[in-house]
Protein backbone atom coordinates (compact mmCIF):
# COMPACT_ATOMS: atom_id res chain seq x y z
CA UNK A 1 0.00 0.00 0.00
CA UNK A 2 1.31 3.25 -1.00
CA UNK A 3 2.36 5.38 2.10
CA UNK A 4 1.62 9.10 1.81
CA UNK A 5 3.86 11.44 3.77
CA UNK A 6 2.69 15.53 3.62
CA UNK A 7 3.77 18.56 3.88
CA UNK A 8 2.86 22.14 3.88
CA UNK A 9 4.93 25.53 4.14
CA UNK A 10 4.16 28.53 5.84
CA UNK A 11 6.21 31.77 4.26
CA UNK A 12 6.64 34.43 6.64
CA UNK A 13 7.29 38.19 6.04
CA UNK A 14 5.58 41.76 5.13
CA UNK A 15 7.72 42.14 2.01
CA UNK A 16 6.77 39.34 0.20
CA UNK A 17 3.22 39.99 -0.04
CA UNK A 18 4.19 43.70 -0.60
CA UNK A 19 5.66 42.33 -3.69
CA UNK A 20 9.00 44.24 -2.47
CA UNK A 21 10.57 40.74 -2.47
CA UNK A 22 9.49 38.02 -4.82
CA UNK A 23 9.29 34.35 -3.38
CA UNK A 24 12.05 31.99 -4.53
CA UNK A 25 11.32 29.36 -2.03
CA UNK A 26 8.14 28.04 -2.57
CA UNK A 27 9.41 26.59 -5.60
CA UNK A 28 12.83 24.72 -4.00
CA UNK A 29 10.55 23.24 -1.37
CA UNK A 30 7.76 21.64 -3.97
CA UNK A 31 10.78 20.18 -6.34
CA UNK A 32 12.67 18.83 -3.04
CA UNK A 33 9.88 17.33 -1.74
CA UNK A 34 8.17 16.28 -4.56
CA UNK A 35 12.00 14.85 -5.61
CA UNK A 36 11.76 12.41 -2.54
CA UNK A 37 8.03 11.74 -1.93
CA UNK A 38 6.46 14.19 -0.12
CA UNK A 39 3.33 15.81 -0.87
CA UNK A 40 3.27 19.78 -0.57
CA UNK A 41 -0.26 20.15 -0.05
CA UNK A 42 -0.35 24.04 1.03
CA UNK A 43 1.65 26.96 1.10
CA UNK A 44 0.01 30.15 3.16
CA UNK A 45 2.12 33.35 3.19
CA UNK A 46 1.27 35.95 6.34
CA UNK A 47 2.47 38.97 7.86
CA UNK A 48 4.94 39.48 9.95
CA UNK A 49 2.09 39.68 12.91
CA UNK A 50 2.69 37.18 15.70
CA UNK A 51 -1.61 35.96 15.89
CA UNK A 52 -1.35 35.33 12.17
CA UNK A 53 1.83 33.58 12.45
CA UNK A 54 0.41 31.00 15.54
CA UNK A 55 -2.77 30.75 13.39
CA UNK A 56 -1.07 29.32 10.19
CA UNK A 57 1.58 27.45 12.25
CA UNK A 58 -1.12 25.04 14.56
CA UNK A 59 -3.73 24.89 11.69
CA UNK A 60 -1.10 23.31 9.73
CA UNK A 61 1.15 20.91 12.03
CA UNK A 62 -2.11 19.66 13.36
CA UNK A 63 -3.02 18.77 9.77
CA UNK A 64 0.28 17.50 7.98
CA UNK A 65 2.95 15.30 8.56
CA UNK A 66 5.50 17.79 8.25
CA UNK A 67 5.50 21.94 8.34
CA UNK A 68 8.21 24.02 6.93
CA UNK A 69 8.53 28.38 7.87
CA UNK A 70 10.64 30.50 6.11
CA UNK A 71 11.26 34.36 7.38
CA UNK A 72 11.38 36.04 10.11
CA UNK A 73 14.88 34.90 12.27
CA UNK A 74 17.10 37.55 11.89
CA UNK A 75 18.35 40.07 14.05
CA UNK A 76 15.74 42.79 13.71
CA UNK A 77 12.33 43.94 15.38
CA UNK A 78 10.40 42.42 13.17
CA UNK A 79 11.95 39.02 13.04
CA UNK A 80 9.16 37.67 15.72
CA UNK A 81 8.89 33.60 14.03
CA UNK A 82 10.78 32.55 16.75
CA UNK A 83 8.60 33.83 19.29
CA UNK A 84 5.09 32.99 17.56
CA UNK A 85 6.23 29.33 17.49
CA UNK A 86 7.18 29.30 20.43
CA UNK A 87 3.48 30.45 21.23
CA UNK A 88 2.09 28.11 19.10
CA UNK A 89 3.45 25.52 20.85
CA UNK A 90 2.88 26.92 24.67
CA UNK A 91 6.37 27.12 25.82
CA UNK A 92 9.09 29.98 26.35
CA UNK A 93 10.98 31.48 23.51
CA UNK A 94 14.61 32.20 25.26
CA UNK A 95 18.16 32.42 24.61
CA UNK A 96 19.82 28.78 23.43
CA UNK A 97 23.06 28.34 24.78
CA UNK A 98 24.80 26.28 21.77
CA UNK A 99 23.48 29.38 19.30
CA UNK A 100 24.14 31.63 21.45
CA UNK A 101 27.96 30.70 22.04
CA UNK A 102 28.00 29.41 18.05
CA UNK A 103 27.42 33.56 17.19
CA UNK A 104 29.38 35.04 20.39
CA UNK A 105 32.35 32.92 18.55
CA UNK A 106 31.36 33.74 14.99
CA UNK A 107 31.29 37.37 15.70
CA UNK A 108 34.24 37.47 18.08
CA UNK A 109 36.70 35.90 15.07
CA UNK A 110 35.53 38.60 12.53
CA UNK A 111 35.85 41.19 15.27
CA UNK A 112 31.97 42.35 15.53
CA UNK A 113 30.08 43.28 18.17
CA UNK A 114 28.01 41.06 19.57
CA UNK A 115 24.99 43.36 20.15
CA UNK A 116 21.93 42.86 21.61
CA UNK A 117 20.11 42.32 17.85
CA UNK A 118 22.69 39.93 16.78
CA UNK A 119 21.32 38.06 20.01
CA UNK A 120 18.13 37.69 18.93
CA UNK A 121 19.20 35.10 16.11
CA UNK A 122 19.97 32.71 19.22
CA UNK A 123 16.71 32.42 20.68
CA UNK A 124 14.18 29.47 19.69
CA UNK A 125 11.44 28.16 21.50
CA UNK A 126 12.22 25.81 25.28
CA UNK A 127 12.92 22.16 23.85
CA UNK A 128 13.84 23.15 19.59
CA UNK A 129 16.42 21.47 18.20
CA UNK A 130 19.19 23.31 15.70
CA UNK A 131 18.78 22.84 12.08
CA UNK A 132 22.30 24.26 11.03
CA UNK A 133 22.91 26.80 8.87
CA UNK A 134 26.56 26.17 6.93
CA UNK A 135 26.07 29.67 5.41
CA UNK A 136 25.86 32.11 8.14
CA UNK A 137 25.94 30.29 11.42
CA UNK A 138 22.80 31.49 12.63
CA UNK A 139 20.63 28.29 13.08
CA UNK A 140 17.00 27.63 12.27
CA UNK A 141 15.45 25.22 14.51
CA UNK A 142 12.76 22.51 15.08
CA UNK A 143 10.30 21.51 17.23
CA UNK A 144 7.74 18.97 16.96
CA UNK A 145 6.73 18.60 12.77
CA UNK A 146 7.58 22.47 12.89
CA UNK A 147 10.95 22.97 10.52
CA UNK A 148 11.60 26.86 10.94
CA UNK A 149 14.08 28.16 7.93
CA UNK A 150 15.65 31.33 7.08
CA UNK A 151 13.78 33.48 4.49
CA UNK A 152 17.21 34.17 2.11
CA UNK A 153 17.12 31.83 -0.68
CA UNK A 154 20.88 30.24 -0.45
CA UNK A 155 20.62 29.74 3.25
CA UNK A 156 16.98 28.27 3.45
CA UNK A 157 18.48 25.85 0.39
CA UNK A 158 21.70 24.50 2.53
CA UNK A 159 19.52 24.29 5.66
CA UNK A 160 16.46 22.17 3.86
CA UNK A 161 19.69 20.21 2.68
CA UNK A 162 20.37 19.42 6.58
CA UNK A 163 17.06 18.81 7.71
CA UNK A 164 16.11 15.91 4.72
CA UNK A 165 17.91 13.08 6.21
CA UNK A 166 15.75 13.53 8.70
CA UNK A 167 12.43 13.17 7.23
CA UNK A 168 10.10 10.22 6.17
CA UNK A 169 9.14 9.92 3.05
CA UNK A 170 6.28 8.46 1.35
CA UNK A 171 5.50 6.70 -1.94
CA UNK A 172 6.65 8.76 -4.84
CA UNK A 173 4.12 10.11 -7.31
CA UNK A 174 5.05 8.96 -10.84
CA UNK A 175 3.69 11.23 -13.61
CA UNK A 176 3.68 11.46 -17.48
CA UNK A 177 2.40 14.39 -19.36
CA UNK A 178 0.41 14.25 -22.93
CA UNK A 179 0.50 17.05 -25.20
CA UNK A 180 -3.49 18.01 -26.49
CA UNK A 181 -4.15 20.31 -29.40
CA UNK A 182 -7.61 21.31 -27.79
CA UNK A 183 -8.45 24.09 -25.52
CA UNK A 184 -10.08 22.70 -22.26
CA UNK A 185 -13.46 23.28 -23.36
CA UNK A 186 -13.31 20.97 -25.83
CA UNK A 187 -11.76 17.99 -23.38
CA UNK A 188 -13.48 19.09 -19.75
CA UNK A 189 -16.36 16.50 -20.68
CA UNK A 190 -14.56 13.40 -21.73
CA UNK A 191 -11.20 14.61 -19.27
CA UNK A 192 -13.67 14.35 -16.92
CA UNK A 193 -15.37 10.86 -17.01
CA UNK A 194 -11.64 9.49 -17.65
CA UNK A 195 -11.01 10.97 -14.26
CA UNK A 196 -13.77 9.41 -12.71
CA UNK A 197 -13.08 6.44 -14.16
CA UNK A 198 -9.53 6.44 -12.49
CA UNK A 199 -9.78 7.50 -9.20
CA UNK A 200 -6.52 6.61 -7.67
CA UNK A 201 -4.95 9.15 -10.36
CA UNK A 202 -4.86 13.13 -10.36
CA UNK A 203 -5.75 14.17 -13.96
CA UNK A 204 -4.41 17.69 -14.24
CA UNK A 205 -5.01 20.39 -17.28
CA UNK A 206 -3.10 23.54 -17.94
CA UNK A 207 -3.85 25.78 -19.98
CA UNK A 208 -1.22 27.43 -22.87
CA UNK A 209 -1.51 30.01 -25.59
CA UNK A 210 0.92 29.86 -28.85
CA UNK A 211 0.38 31.31 -31.64
CA UNK A 212 -3.29 32.85 -31.63
CA UNK A 213 -4.50 28.99 -30.43
CA UNK A 214 -5.11 27.16 -27.15
CA UNK A 215 -4.07 24.21 -26.31
CA UNK A 216 -3.45 22.03 -23.33
CA UNK A 217 -0.97 20.41 -21.34
CA UNK A 218 -2.54 17.00 -19.75
CA UNK A 219 -0.23 15.87 -16.37
CA UNK A 220 -1.24 12.23 -14.94
CA UNK A 221 0.06 11.53 -11.85
CA UNK A 222 -0.34 8.54 -10.11
CA UNK A 223 1.64 5.77 -6.81
CA UNK A 224 1.10 3.12 -9.30
CA UNK A 225 2.40 2.15 -12.55
CA UNK A 226 -0.60 0.33 -13.54
CA UNK A 227 -2.98 3.05 -12.85
CA UNK A 228 -0.72 5.60 -14.35
CA UNK A 229 -0.73 3.61 -17.35
CA UNK A 230 -4.04 2.85 -17.35
CA UNK A 231 -5.16 6.53 -17.00
CA UNK A 232 -2.70 7.88 -19.50
CA UNK A 233 -3.99 5.14 -22.50
CA UNK A 234 -7.52 6.43 -21.52
CA UNK A 235 -6.28 10.25 -22.12
CA UNK A 236 -4.10 9.48 -25.41
CA UNK A 237 -7.16 7.69 -27.01
CA UNK A 238 -9.69 10.47 -26.27
CA UNK A 239 -7.49 12.97 -27.50
CA UNK A 240 -6.76 10.97 -30.69
CA UNK A 241 -10.70 10.74 -31.30
CA UNK A 242 -10.79 14.33 -30.58
CA UNK A 243 -8.60 14.67 -33.77
CA UNK A 244 -10.24 11.95 -35.68
CA UNK A 245 -13.24 13.90 -35.77
CA UNK A 246 -12.10 17.60 -36.29
CA UNK A 247 -13.14 18.64 -32.90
Amino acid sequence: MAEIVTAAMVVIGDEILSGRTKDRNIGHLADIMTAIGIDLKEVRIVPDEEDEIVAAINALRARYTYVFTTGGIGPTHDDITADAVAKAFGVPCEYDAKAYSMLAESYAQRAMDFTDARKRMARMPRGAEHIDNPVSIAPGFRIGNVHVMAGVPAIFQAMLDNVLPMLRTGTKLLSATIQCPFGEGTIGGPLAQIQKAHPDTIIGSYPKYLDGKFWTELVVRARDTAALEAARAEVETMVAGLAKTGQ
